[in-house]
């Protein structure tokens, strides 16, 4: 997400990283173009798997049991490795540094860093057993190490301990890589008719409804399943990075859950509204309305959002409008971030008057010939201010794109038509 000598300057965000230091360049999104299969969802699902494992390492682990991840399921059992997440963020106009490193039992590394004036200064590291901390609370830090678990993370346990020099970052995670997918749709909706009901996000809720030109004129609630709101209980606050918050940090939407109820869209009819069932609206309807509450709340706190498949049952035209929502400084004075994969090529865009995505906010991703996942920029093939990105996509210049036999299709249908003749 940093900015490139190809950034489009309208496109850049100047955030401060460290004392008296120059701002650093961030851009306000990325979108991940490839072929079927070739790891743009997991790439998403990384992002979130490490948020998992940082909110619910301490909470969820047993003592003495192992760890739950999702490795690369192509290598030979015995060829197994660890998971290594890493990750560098700007938190409170400091730089910072998050890692670990995970296998089936145990956390076999872990580490953090902060950069207050440009050099590293240790929070703490940690190598198996082997644990050494930094010079911030050492006393609260110590007694982090009294509850710590072999197969739980420090961050997650100092958080839980209250530890003030950690708590920051363990927040921040919290807050970002929600991700957006088909699972958590139902959670979405439910957030976005929450938003309703607050008088501070009602109007914007609406206006993106209306907007879409999707005939929504407002929405009626009705009583919901007590079993169904149980599941939403637990799901929401997931969704929202609230699990670990004391009472006074939850997120305001997810106060009065016990009132919750469900949501019907009303249409514009010939002579009034009429009211639709979920099961009676599109696709593409139910599609906009669960993401409209995560891009406004995103916006309105300035915090990272991952959509999976952007323009699933989408049209173009709106998906644009969405990301140039995050795009738009003054529709993003918070500096949100938008991460989403796509098979959308107008999303690439022509000309580059029209362009959607500057050339250092698309990325690629193709599968290998052992089934690993290849990530890479539409930078290294350091691409001309006017290239036609779209184009020269499905012309194969950049790879990432299927690669197709039509006479194995034909002859699959010639062999059907020949058994049914």
């Amino acid at each position: 997400m940093l900015a490139t000598a190809m950034a489009e300057k309208q496109y850049v965000f100047d955030i401060p990283w460290r004392e008296g230091g120059t701002p650093v360049s961030v851009l306000p999104g990325a979108g991940v173009f490839g072929a079927n299969a070739s790891g743009k969802s997991n790439l998403l699902k990384v992002m979130a798997d490490m948020r998992r494992h940082v909110l619910g390492s301490f909470r969820s682990g047993i003592p003495g049991g192992g760890i739950i991840r999702d490795p690369f399921r192509l290598d030979e059992p015995s060829a197994e490795q660890p998971s290594r997440f890493e990750i560098d963020i700007v938190l409170n106009g400091v730089r910072h540094e998050y890692g670990m490193e995970l296998d089936d039992n145990r956390v076999v590394q872990e580490w953090a860093y902060q950069y207050p004036k440009g050099k590293a200064r240790l929070l703490f590291d940690r190598q198996g057993d082997d644990i050494r901390l930094g010079t911030a609370e050492r006393s609260r830090s110590k007694a982090v190490l009294d509850l710590l678990r072999p197969n739980a993370l420090l961050l997650s346990t100092a958080a839980a301990a209250g530890h003030p020099a950690l708590v920051p970052l363990h927040r921040w995670f919290q807050r970002n890589l929600r991700f957006a997918e088909a699972d958590s749709r139902s959670a979405r909706q439910v957030l976005t008719a929450k938003m309703l009901g607050d008088k501070a996000q009602r109007e914007a809720v609406l206006r993106m409804l209306r907007a879409a030109d999707l005939g929504i004129t407002g929405v009626r609630t009705h009583a919901l399943d007590p079993a169904f709101q149980e599941r939403l209980r637990r799901a929401l606050p997931i969704l929202m990075g609230t699990e670990e918050e004391s009472a006074e940090d939850d997120h305001p939407f997810l106060k009065g859950l016990d009132e919750l109820t469900g949501v019907n869209l009303l249409h514009r009819g010939a002579d009034a509204d009429i009211e639709l069932d979920a099961e009676e609206e599109s696709l593409g309807t139910l599609v906009w309305f669960g993401l409209v509450g995560p891009a406004i709340d995103s916006l309105g706190r300035g915090t990272v959002l991952l959509v999976d498949e952007l323009d699933a049952s989408l049209h173009p035209d709106l998906v644009e409008r969405l990301v140039r929502m995050f795009q738009n400084p003054e529709k993003n004075p918070r500096r949100a971030q938008l991460v989403f994969n796509s098979h959308d090529t107008t999303l690439l865009g022509g000309a580059v008057d029209n362009r959607l995505l500057g050339r250092d906010q698309i990325w690629f991703t193709q599968k290998l010939n052992d089934g690993r996942s290849q990530l890479y920029p539409l930078t290294r093939f350091d691409p001309r201010k006017q290239e036609a990105v779209g184009k020269r996509y499905l012309g194969g210049w950049y790879g990432a794109k299927p690669i197709l036999a039509p006479g194995e299709f034909d002859s699959v249908v010639d062999s059907v038509l020949s058994e049914n003749s």
